[in-house]
């Protein structure tokens, strides 16, 4: 299951994320069940930033 999620992360498929939680509800895991319910309380801001590419940081620009 985390190696699915690292995928995720490093692909930007938040479009995966509710199929990837699903998957995890059905399996025995219960510290994987706790990371989901986290990842739950803010759903649509995690599909978001699985979903779009970050800007390079701009340090210093007033």
């Amino acid at each position: 299951m985390s190696r699915s999620f690292a995928q995720m992360l490093a692909q930007l498929q938040g479009d995966r994320l509710l199929e990837w939680i699903a998957a995890v509800r059905t399996d025995d895991l219960p510290s994987m069940h706790t990371f989901v319910n986290g990842l739950e309380r803010d759903l649509d801001a995690v599909i978001a930033g699985l979903a779009l590419r970050s800007a390079p940081a701009v340090t210093g620009v007033v």
